[in-house]
């Protein structure tokens, strides 16, 4: 039997779902555990450090 080639509209679904469902693995995690946290010298943690201290000093 042949290898069928999709056609364009399929190909374009195929694809862009792909890429939606990278997008959103990289964009949320969510899951609550210890592989999911952040590490303590990850700029985005010391940036909340940050801000929540200047916060505290400010009320």
């Amino acid at each position: 039997m042949g290898v069928t080639r999709l056609k364009r509209k399929d190909r374009r679904n195929k694809t862009t779902s792909r890429v939606e469902v990278q997008f959103l693995s990289l964009g949320t995690n969510v899951e609550l555990g210890s592989r999911s946290k952040m590490k303590k010298s990850n700029q985005i943690v010391k940036n909340d450090a940050i801000l929540n201290q200047l916060v505290s000093e400010a009320k």
